[in-house]
């Protein structure tokens, strides 16, 4: 059975800055973190994402805080992470939160877990970075077996064994839905498909089609496990404004800092404006009018055959105004044409 496209929504919770350019309080960008989810709901985005961090250019560290704020005024849209970085988290403790978040949402609540492209939060918690593919890969068996909601037995090397207990609350559905993050290795796809739980991919830079090989991996890894008809999402950054012009201009300082900063704490050159461009024309930045960003977006979805597509829509210090305009946009002209293209050809 062919599952409906789901288009939604992804925000880091960047800091960012008011129209005279001075930066937000974090609480007031938490705040309007909220009224981005609200919006989002009211215009008919399938599901929103808040992510995690621990810097200072982030004002969000607890997304499922201001998920639970989200489920007492909206109606419909899922709710939940991107990502939640699971290896400086306790497995129980995410278990339990998304428990009792999904029976706020009734129903809507939402995991994605993922290492974390940023790694602040092991020092902050205590974990050595030298334990880093031992802590997720431990964590995620640990979650994946507390799925089951029924007494849990498990050992492992990070923690304690568990004999025959259990974790509350149960949810009304049997499990909490879970995505893995995975940003373009093999070995985590097919985890992905051991565990049965479905993957997510963060395409952030680069043609959508070079992840052509791993979409395939993960349909083969199904088709030898006996479980094909896993979901797929995807993740990407991009912008919205009324002419591909408008949504350039309105991105470009906000991406470029962004963009720099982050570089240059990785080794990377600076960005110059003619990438920016490549990476909006030939790329995975989806910037530009209702028209543009929707034919894009029509065609990752058709080339990587997938059932869910979240578009970034924060970058930077991008201001509030700006980000409600993109969600407006996304939400009643973008998504109406994606879903028109794909019925159409």
């Amino acid at each position: 059975m062919t599952r409906p496209l789901e288009l939604g929504l992804d925000t880091f919770g960047d800091a960012t800055v008011d129209a005279t350019g001075t930066r937000l309080s974090d609480a007031e960008v938490i705040r309007n973190v909220v009224a981005q989810g609200v919006l989002a709901d009211r215009v008919g985005v399938d599901f929103f994402g808040i992510g995690e961090h621990h810097r200072d250019d982030f004002s969000v560290s607890a997304p499922d805080m201001i998920l639970a704020s989200l489920a007492g005024q909206t109606s419909r849209i899922k709710l939940g992470t991107a990502v939640t970085v699971l290896s400086s988290d306790d497995p129980i403790r995410v278990y339990e939160r998304f428990a009792t978040l999904d029976a706020l949402s009734n129903g809507r609540a939402e995991v994605i877990l993922g290492r974390g492209s940023f790694t602040e939060s092991f020092p902050l918690f205590g974990y050595d970075l030298a334990d880093y593919e031992t802590l997720f890969s431990e964590k995620l068996d640990l979650f994946a077996t507390l799925r089951s909601e029924g007494p849990v037995t498990w050992s492992g090397t990070i923690r304690p064994p568990l004999k025959d207990q259990r974790v509350y609350p149960r949810t009304e559905k049997g499990a909490v839905t879970a995505w893995i993050g995975v940003g373009g290795s093999p070995e985590s796809v097919v985890r992905s498909v051991e565990y049965g739980i479905p993957m997510t991919l963060a395409i952030i830079g680069g043609d959508p089609a070079r992840f052509v090989p791993y979409v395939d991996l993960y349909r083969r890894a199904q088709e030898q496990v006996g479980s094909t008809g896993m979901p797929l999402g995807v993740h990407s950054p991009g912008h919205i404004a009324a002419t591909d012009a408008q949504a350039r201009e309105e991105l470009w300082p906000h991406q470029l800092v962004m963009r720099n900063r982050i570089g240059a704490e990785r080794g990377w050159p600076a960005m110059t404006e003619q990438e920016y461009v490549d990476e909006i024309e030939h790329g995975s930045l989806y910037v530009g009018s209702p028209d543009t960003v929707a034919t894009k977006i029509a065609r990752t979805v058709k080339l990587l055959g997938t059932d869910r597509f979240d578009l970034k829509y924060a970058t930077g210090t991008m201001p509030h105004d700006q980000l409600l305009s993109s969600i407006e946009l996304y939400g009643t002209e973008v998504i109406p044409r994606v879903r028109a293209i794909l019925e159409r050809d």
